[in-house]
């Protein structure tokens, strides 16, 4: 398998951003089925989710909830990047793309966890 034009090393920020964007897209897979779970509490056993709810009020879910905003923040920068690999002609500004899209992400991911603290 030859390697991309100027990529020599799983180390470049390309590499990286590919593999970010492959493990926030598995982890955001494994949180739907819980995800889900809770919703289907709100049919069929109200009482048991506002249980639940209460829980959301410890710091460590708000943490988590940090957590799972940047991972979709970062899956769907990542995925823009992707569609401007495909679509748009290579040039060595898409690193700067990549980090940026990064940067992007923690910013909201923050932003989010500012507002439910």
């Amino acid at each position: 398998m030859r390697a991309a034009r100027g990529i020599t090393s799983r180390a470049h920020p390309l590499w990286l951003a590919y593999i970010l964007h492959r493990v926030s897209g598995l982890l955001l897979a494994l949180f739907l089925p819980l995800h889900f779970w809770v919703l289907a509490l709100a049919m069929t056993d109200p009482a048991r989710l506002d249980g639940f709810l209460t829980l959301t009020e410890a710091g460590v879910v708000k943490l988590a909830e940090f957590g799972l905003v940047f991972l979709l923040a970062v899956h769907m920068f990542g995925g823009l990047r992707l569609m401007a690999l495909e679509w748009l002609p290579w040039s060595g500004a898409q690193k700067s793309l990549a980090a940026a899209a990064a940067a992007l992400s923690f910013l909201v991911a923050t932003l989010f966890l500012m507002q439910a603290v």
